[in-house]
């Protein structure tokens, strides 16, 4: 039943050293100062306050900045849309022009300071916006809208001259939208249309219009914000504004490039603890779909998989096209929370029934048999030898009398039932128009979700036209595609909803008794080697193998008959980054003078290869588990990011992994886990134990952890293979490379300020 900060992400890694030192910071979260508490262990907000943008959507007055009447110019149709416009919100209009005495007759003011009153919204019809925003702040305007293109879509002079208008906008305490914007803002929006709105976000306002003409066939619009460029006011903004407007049933996006990572993670997280549904577009998904959108915003992209990842974690769904939007957004703006997540489907054709049966399964929704009592209740009204196990085959839908709506309300009636789907493909009258007013009708007398796909793709039938889309009732599609994919975006939304736990409020905000020991192993701008890697997991309590530094062939034998044979040795440094694909592993080593002979190889290859050792790692051999992967990279938008797949050689042969932002709990760790084509082997295949996933789990978030932690300082980690034991014994960590990052800027001194100097090995 229907009814910021600005700029790019760059982690503030000072956070963690402030705290450590003692120092207190002052930072700013969109725009106002910021507690302690609002950042977490790294220096990221974990808060972010709503804009509040009720006089920039419903203004009391209006300024036009270059108001023209002059017919042929685009000033005038520009000017002309605003006073119809002001009219309908009942906002005064002020035109301002130096030269003109009146613009369609309402007295003109040569300047903003010229202005009879306090303006809340300033339209900007000039070519450089950045002179008049000067003028407005000594103003006190409240908002302002920027047409102007020419800025950061246009490269590297335009992001220039973007960068010094989002500056001036900043000081000067307004709110910008734009620029390279149009004025989708102040579009007719129909206000005879009732029930849950949709609220619209386009960085193109082309890309919106289908859902905007969804008003045509009753679903109301409450908002479309069109953010452009986004040099002040973003897509996180309208995102945290529209969750917490009463009329919004659900948030509709098209998104070209995320500004701020964390700030739009923040604004997710909002709308998911309010349970309003955010339905996104994001362009991106190919490299040439990456390359368009930045010529045209200006904007990152962001590695998708990683933009992919933080809309799942955050519940947002995403879509693929302008029709998914617009049905997906239509549909969860209305829907209430469904009853039972089964799916059953009623058609008068076996065949559609199945095909869409087959669709609907495959898009992993559930289609319950019904049970064996309501099945001979359908077989009252329908033939023996037609399925009415789900699909229901009527065979034909009853026309002369009351038993079409008998079979209808009797699936609805089902409790495994939450959701009915009825495919309509084709209008025949009077069939048809039957079949579509019981629908409607029966929609009427329950709580349950009751879908109808009407197949013409004519699309003027009155049993479209006028009583599914006269019905607020009804979802109405035109594809099966779309509706599956509306109906799976529904349930699982519900269910993410219904669970949902902020990571923001359980996110560290002080630093572990890891930090100190993991920040003196760091290296600013190198790569560590394997035993110093192996160090900083073991400050996180990261299991390694029992192993032992050595740098003598008889030290290695000694350390052979301490770690206990059979024993792995590898060489060690800093500039090994494939041990393997060097010969510099030796493996299955049982003998003293297996160990001595492998000793002068190692050290001979690596020689050889001109490798700068720190030594060579004895280790204890570790055979009986699966090999994982569990890693941190830095994406430009969203900074540090975890990731877990299939190790060893698997890792690069099946890149079989999954990805997840910081901060989350473990229930997203666990999901990855989910994720993984091959989370069979971690269950156990042909024999083999059950891995031990809750070590899995904790390995995950203790990495986690450092990266948080550690910020920029930990450019890259990986760890391959961990090898995951049977269940109960754990995960060793027997391998790890740890990249550096180029340590806190304007901290040339760093390894004297934490007591080493730059060639000094790290602590044993």
């Amino acid at each position: 039943m229907l009814g910021s900060t600005h700029g790019t992400f760059t982690t503030d890694s000072r956070r963690a050293r402030v705290i450590a030192c003692g120092e207190q910071p002052s930072p700013v979260v969109h725009g106002r100062p910021a507690d302690v508490d609002d950042l977490d262990v790294g220096g990221r907000p974990l808060y972010a306050g709503v804009p509040d943008l009720d006089r920039f959507f419903r203004p009391e007055s209006l300024a036009v900045i270059g108001a023209s009447d002059t017919e042929g110019r685009p000033n005038t149709g520009i000017t002309r849309q605003l006073l119809a416009w002001a009219e309908r919100v009942g906002a005064r209009l002020h035109p301002v022009h130096p030269t003109r005495e009146a613009v369609f007759g309402i007295p003109c003011f040569p300047s903003v300071a010229d202005l009879p009153e306090q303006i809340d919204l300033a339209v900007l019809l000039v070519a450089d916006p950045l002179p008049v925003v000067e003028e407005l702040a000594e103003a006190k305007v409240r908002f302002a809208v920027a047409f102007a293109s020419g800025f950061a879509e246009t490269g590297e002079a335009g992001a220039q001259a973007q960068a010094r208008l989002s500056d001036a906008v900043r000081r000067s305490g307004l709110r910008l939208l734009g620029p390279n914007t149009n004025l989708n803002a102040f579009e007719n929006f129909r206000e005879d249309l009732d029930g849950p709105a949709i609220a619209l976000i386009t960085q193109s306002g082309h890309q919106g219009r289908p859902v905007f003409a969804l008003q045509e066939l009753g679903i109301r619009l409450s908002h479309w914000a069109p953010t452009g460029n986004e040099a002040d006011l973003e897509t996180a903004d309208f995102i945290s504004y529209f969750s917490e407007r009463p009329e919004v049933g659900a948030i509709a996006c098209y998104v070209e490039g995320l500004k701020d990572g964390r700030a739009f993670l923040l604004a997710a997280d909002r709308a998911a603890r309010r349970g309003v549904p955010v339905v996104a577009v994001k362009v991106g998904r190919t490299e040439t779909g990456a390359r368009t959108a930045a010529s045209h915003t200006g904007k990152l992209t962001g590695a998708d998989r990683v933009v992919d990842a933080a809309m799942r974690q955050y519940g947002v769904i995403r879509v693929d096209g302008l029709d998914q939007l617009q049905d997906t957004s239509a549909l969860l703006a209305r829907a209430r929370r469904p009853l039972a997540d089964g799916v059953a489907v009623y058609s008068i054709s076996g065949g559609t029934g199945a095909h869409f049966a087959d669709l609907a399964t495959e898009a992993g929704l559930h289609l319950p048999r019904l049970s064996a009592a309501r099945q001979t209740e359908l077989h009252q009204w329908i033939p023996d030898y037609l399925n009415v196990a789900n699909p229901v085959d009527s065979g034909g839908h009853p026309v002369g009398d009351w038993r079409g709506r008998k079979i209808i309300d009797a699936i609805l009636a089902d409790p495994a039932v939450g959701v009915l789907v009825c495919p309509i493909t084709g209008p025949f009258p009077p069939m048809s128009d039957k079949l579509a007013q019981d629908l409607v009708d029966a929609a009427e007398q329950t709580d349950k979700l009751v879908c109808v796909i009407w197949g013409s793709p004519v699309g003027t039938e009155p049993a479209y036209r006028e009583t599914l889309l006269g019905s607020s009732r009804v979802a109405t599609f035109r594809t099966f595609a779309n509706c599956v994919t509306a109906v799976r975006a529904h349930l699982d939304h519900a269910r993410f909803t219904a669970s949902y736990r902020s990571p923001f409020d359980e996110a560290p905000r002080t630093p572990s008794p890891s930090f100190r020991k993991a920040r003196a192993l760091m290296r600013p701008g190198e790569t560590l080697s394997e035993h110093a890697a192996k160090l900083l997991l073991r400050a996180y309590g990261i299991r390694v193998p029992r192993e032992q530094l050595v740098t003598s062939a008889a030290a290695a034998v000694r350390a052979a008959g301490l770690v206990g044979y059979p024993v792995v040795m590898k060489a060690s440094g800093g500039q090994i980054a494939h041990k393997t694909e060097l010969g510099l592993v030796k493996i299955g080593l049982t003998s003293a003078s297996q160990v001595r002979d492998a000793y002068r190889e190692l050290t001979d290859i690596a020689r050889y290869e001109g490798v700068d050792l720190d030594g060579v790692l004895v280790c204890q051999m570790v055979e009986r588990g699966v090999e994982m992967v569990v890693g941190v990279t830095h994406d430009e938008l969203f900074g540090p990011t975890v990731t877990v797949g299939l190790g060893g050689v698997l890792v690069e042969v099946l890149q079989d992994t999954a990805v997840r932002v910081p901060p989350f709990g473990e229930v997203q760790a666990r999901d990855m886990l989910t994720e993984l084509r091959g989370r069979a082997l971690l269950d156990g295949v042909r024999g083999r134990p059950p891995a031990d996933l809750d070590a899995l789990v904790e390995v995950v978030m203790r990495v986690q952890r450092m990266a948080l932690e550690l910020g920029d300082e930990l450019a890259e980690l990986d760890i391959n293979p961990l090898m995951v034991l049977p269940r109960g014994q754990g995960a060793v960590a027997l391998d790890a490379l740890a990249v550096c990052g180029p340590g806190p800027e304007g901290e040339d001194d760093w390894h004297g300020r934490h007591g080493r100097q730059p060639n000094q090995p790290p602590p044993q």
